[in-house]
Parts: structure tokens; C-alpha cells; sequence
């Protein structure tokens, strides 16, 4: 079961946060955070499986609740307060994981304010996983989300759908390629925002996860430096 955080975002606002954390035999000495989507909360299936196979594989996984999702509404706050409830999760794991190497990123809207808080933020990170990048919105190719990224510096994992509404690898590609640190783009064929690959692609759903999670693991081990 996780363990239940209590992160201090204002003086009289919290959210919650979970730590999912590895088994102490195959401990990686990495903690990720995730933020989740515009449309979920931590608690989403995706979000909860994510966190719980990481943790399975050495990586302690952190999730939160953004403070909108924490008091019940639909709609995201405004960039600026996702970005302050991001960094003080930030904060309050940093208390709490010791030596670990320290990685951030999310799914979709949770990945696009962990790659803001890294552009404006100096922060000392192994990394950035992005769990499906939202480019840009469905249907509007011309309102990129991706001004920022030149100016983070550390290593970053984009892991995309090639049938991606919110931004396909072929979209991303040119981007990711002109930027100063560290990018890899790990394709899922067939796969769309939430990395759901149709039947008729033949592969099992859960073996498109397995091979997302065995990737994430290792880019994380490699950009930590850790030991395989």
C-alpha cells in the first residue's frame, strides 16, 4: 500500500500525495514524480498501475493530487498555481528520499508542468519522464506547447503514442531535435494519448505497459547513473 503525504502548497492549502515505495532487494535509488492528467486525478487507473509497476521495479514513485483535483473541481488552475503545488511537492519529497536521485514528469498535463517547473526552476534532477506530451491540443497542430523546453538541461524521456491526438512523434521529433540537453523519443506503435493500441494491432495491452515500464526503468537508471 502507499504511503499517504500531506504537502503544504499555501499557508492553508494541502494536497495529497502518495509514495509508492520499491522493495528494499531491488531498490534502484531513484525517486520519480508524477503529476497526473488534466482529466484524472491520482488515483486514475493509469496513474495507480504506473506508479505501482515502477515501484515493483526498484523506482519509488510518487504521485499527487493537483489542488484542483484535491478540492473536487474539473477545471485545471491557472498555469502559475500548478506550477507552485508541483514545486512544493518537489520540496516536501526532497525531505524524505535521502540519497535517491530525484526524477520528475507525469502523464499529459502532469508532464507539461513538470517540463515548465524545470525551464523556470534550477532544479537538480536526473531527469524528466513524459508520460504522452501534450504538444499541443487535439485539431490545433499551431498552438505548440514547447517554447519553454530549450531552456530545461537536463536529460528528458518522451514516451508517445504514434496515433497521438495531442502530438505525434513525427510532430515532436523536429523539436526534440533542436534542443541543447538530452531527448529520447520512445514510440509506442499504434498507441494513442493513453498508449491504448487498437486490436487490431495484435499486441496485448499489457505488454505495450510492460515495455513502457521496462524503458522508463532503464532510461532512469542511465541518466541517474545508477547500476543496471
Amino acid at each position: 500500500m502507499p504511503e499517504t503525504i500531506k504537502v503544504d502548497v499555501a499557508p492553508a492549502d494541502q494536497v495529497t500525495a502518495l509514495l509508492y515505495p520499491a522493495g528494499a532487494s531491488n531498490a534502484a535509488g531513484i525517486t520519480l514524480i508524477l503529476g497526473h492528467g488534466a482529466g484524472t486525478d491520482q488515483r486514475n487507473a493509469f496513474m495507480v498501475t504506473f506508479a505501482t509497476e515502477l515501484a515493483h521495479r526498484g523506482i519509488d514513485a510518487v504521485t499527487f493530487n493537483f489542488l484542483y483535483t484535491e478540492h473536487r473541481r474539473r477545471i485545471p488552475d491557472r498555469n502559475d498555481r500548478l506550477e507552485a503545488c508541483y514545486r512544493a511537492v518537489i520540496d516536501e519529497v526532497r525531505h524524505r528520499i535521502g540519497r535517491n536521485a530525484l526524477a520528475i514528469g507525469g502523464k499529459s498535463m502532469g508532464g507539461r508542468i513538470a517540463s515548465q517547473v524545470a525551464a523556470n526552476t534550477p532544479l537538480d534532477l536526473a531527469g524528466l519522464v513524459f508520460l504522452g506530451y501534450p504538444l499541443h491540443p487535439p485539431g490545433k497542430p499551431d498552438q505548440l506547447r514547447s517554447k519553454h523546453l530549450p531552456s530545461i538541461r537536463v536529460p528528458m524521456l518522451y514516451v508517445q503514442g504514434s496515433r497521438d491526438s495531442f502530438g505525434t512523434p513525427e510532430e515532436l521529433r523536429p523539436i526534440l531535435d533542436k534542443l541543447e540537453a538530452p531527448a529520447d523519443l520512445f514510440v509506442i506503435a499504434d498507441g494513442d494519448h493513453s498508449f491504448k493500441v487498437r486490436k487490431s494491432a495484435g499486441t496485448p495491452q499489457q505488454d505495450v505497459h510492460r515495455a513502457i515500464l521496462d524503458h522508463v526503468v532503464r532510461w532512469l537508471t542511465k541518466a541517474a547513473g545508477r547500476s543496471a
